[in-house]
């Protein structure tokens, strides 16, 4: 019986970190952008880290995969629980913080495949860290499946493989897109709430200054706010989280004003995506003036979104000799769209038709005629 639910352990945290590991392997760029979301401020205010997310995301990630093959065919099976069992520690550390702190909503533990909540997450590392716990005390009984010739090779030949995987993905596309602006989806689809969705509760706190201290009270608790307080501030506190739809925080502000509905009607449009001109490819803006030619001269309207300011965008303008107009949307909306800063994303009245990391430029397909016609 001991080692039935020992090599049912086995089987189900090597294949569950394998799957784990290659959903975010497929988008390291966007498991980098939830370190540096842990490394932020309001979290564990570890500011310096951030520069380093997508190196510790690209590490982590290949680790996760190849720790699954390893425990799977019983490559040095005492140090590969070890690396597990540390890993789901610091896991489930992370997890209960992003939980019980409410800092970070979402972990990314299978990138945008599956999102669970803070909660979720941290019954789902402590599910694992209780079957680690049985591999790490049955260590005996985790055998090589093959021998040490072919246990090495296959691990030799899954850490290839990883990196070669990692590089490919950053210099292009994922290989899988999971996220709700994949080829196919529709933008102003994406933004509804259907009728009946759950609505978020909401209470209004109010902030005083009494005495010298700023103080909290709730809308009930006005009446009770002592003589000679002074008003400080207003925040909302979720009390309980509505239905959010996938698509969020999406914009095309130019001179304070929002001309998404406009644009979405476009039938041929192509969009210039950098959500930070400063973090930009250099070798990849010189190659969009003449992707902006190309489009234009096949009938197709071309604009350029980003995050950055009035500043930065005549910069890389001149710089770069951009003859488009700029868009406002924010930074974390456009980092969903497309991960390659820039990148260039092809839409019908809304519909995204095609998505192209920079590097790609050569592929992309601009039709003579409007799509759908």
């Amino acid at each position: 019986m001991k080692n039935i639910i020992t090599q049912f352990s086995r089987l189900f945290v090597g294949v569950l970190f394998i799957i784990s590991g290659l959903i975010k392997l497929n988008d390291p760029v966007g498991f980098s952008y939830k370190l540096a979301e842990y490394f932020s401020e309001p979290v564990f205010n570890m500011p310096f880290l951030e520069p380093l997310a997508l190196g510790l995301a690209i590490f982590l990630v290949i680790l996760e995969v190849v720790l699954g093959i390893m425990l799977l065919v019983g490559y040095k099976a005492k140090a590969t629980i070890w690396f597990l069992l540390l890993l789901i520690v610091f896991f489930t550390f992370l997890t209960f913080y992003s939980a019980y702190f409410d800092v970070v909503k979402d972990c990314g533990c299978f990138g945008d495949a599956l999102h669970l909540t803070p909660w979720q997450s941290f019954t789902k590392d402590v599910v694992l860290l209780f079957f680690i716990l049985i591999l790490f005390f049955n260590k005996k009984l985790v055998k090589p499946l093959f021998s040490k010739l072919v246990t090495n090779i296959i691990t030799l030949i899954s850490v290839i493989l990883c990196v070669f995987m990692a590089v490919w993905v950053l210099n292009h596309n994922p290989i899988k897109d999971f996220r709700p602006f994949k080829v196919g989806n529709n933008i102003e689809e994406g933004m509804k709430i259907p009728d009946g969705a759950p609505k978020s509760v909401v209470e209004m706190i109010f902030i005083y200054k009494v005495n010298g201290v700023d103080k909290e009270f709730t809308e009930k608790e006005l009446a009770n706010i002592p003589a000679g307080a002074t008003f400080v501030d207003r925040k909302d506190k979720v009390i309980t989280e509505g239905y959010v739809p996938p698509i969020h925080d999406f914009t095309m502000v130019k001179e304070d004003s929002d001309y998404k509905e406009e644009l979405l009607k476009e039938p041929k449009l192509v969009i210039f995506v950098t959500y930070d001109l400063n973090l930009s490819n250099p070798e990849g803006m010189k190659k969009l003036e003449k992707v902006n030619q190309e489009a234009k001269a096949k009938g197709y309207k071309v604009i350029a979104m980003t995050a950055s300011g009035p500043d930065e965008i005549a910069k890389a303008k001149k710089q770069y000799g951009l003859n488009v107009d700029f868009y406002f949307c924010d930074a974390t909306a456009l980092k969903t769209i497309e991960r390659a800063n820039p990148s260039i994303v092809v839409l019908h009245k809304g519909t995204v038709v095609q998505k192209v990391h920079y590097n790609d430029v050569d592929d992309l397909k601009l039709s003579d005629v409007a799509y759908g016609l």
